[in-house]
């Protein structure tokens, strides 16, 4: 079996704006002597060649800062008029299953993909979506992951491509921009130049209605085939979180 990383490192990157900053700290082997010996074992007892362990604190790291996956209370404090699932109390067959790649990197900038979009690349490739799938957006963009304006550029799934990927019965949808909608500084600013307030994050709000995840900031999905591998996105299991990092895999014979 080959197994594909879908996933970004988790490092700081001075690139990153501040909301995306993550702050690790690396505490070499031999501090942990000093702790040992404190907590009462003497030197003299320690194992030959013993240097002590390392350890690591995250510091710093926003739940969406990395790849992760949003759960639906992200999107609104209620789904269909009931409390939204927060990350720990996703399904966890929601989060491993048969994937589909859809490629829209020929979507520009700030164009969003549309139903009419998905559904021709289907045709044209052939393939079915089936409930329970997982599918990828694949628009490209991770090429830019790691800049400064990562968040400024890219397309996003439209609320009414994120409603029916929803009807297919799809749960778990994922893309390799920044956010699962248009870039947030281009949607501000077309929700003030219209004066229009149904623009802005209207495919994260589609989540109000219908009960959905989706993943933010995969890369690599270049190595995949449009069919015939799984994915698994098991998140960390932080109670009452909107979200999660995830070490995404695609899985293939």
């Amino acid at each position: 079996m080959k197994i594909i990383d879908l996933s970004k490192p988790i490092q700081y990157n001075k690139q990153d704006p501040w909301f995306m900053k993550v702050k690790i700290k690396h505490k070499p082997h031999r501090k942990a002597k000093w702790l040992i010996r404190i907590l009462g074992l003497p030197f003299k007892l320690f194992p030959k060649d013993f240097v002590g362990w390392a350890d690591d604190t995250i510091e710093k790291m926003g739940v969406h800062a990395t790849t992760h996956i949003d759960a639906p209370w992200h999107y609104s404090p209620t789904t269909g008029g009931k409390k939204s699932k927060t990350i720990d109390e996703i399904p966890l067959d929601w989060c491993y299953g048969e994937g589909l790649v859809i490629d829209m990197k020929h979507k520009v900038d700030f164009d969003p993909i549309t139903v009419s979009d998905i559904q021709e690349f289907l045709q044209t490739q052939k393939l079915e979506l089936h409930p329970d799938m997982i599918v990828l957006i694949k628009t490209g963009r991770d090429q830019f992951n790691g800049t400064k304006d990562f968040h400024k550029r890219g397309t996003g799934v439209s609320a009414e491509a994120t409603n029916w990927l929803i009807d297919q019965g799809i749960k778990v949808m994922g893309i390799d921009s920044w956010g699962w909608d248009l870039p947030l500084p281009y949607m501000i600013e077309q929700a003030k130049k219209t004066n229009n307030p149904e623009l802005f994050w209207e495919a994260h709000l589609v989540g109000k209605d219908k009960e959905y995840c989706h993943m933010e900031q995969l890369v690599n999905l270049d190595a995949l085939p449009y069919s015939g591998f799984k994915v698994a996105v098991f998140p960390l299991k932080i109670v009452g979180a909107s979200a999660a990092p995830a070490r995404v895999v695609a899985m293939m014979d």
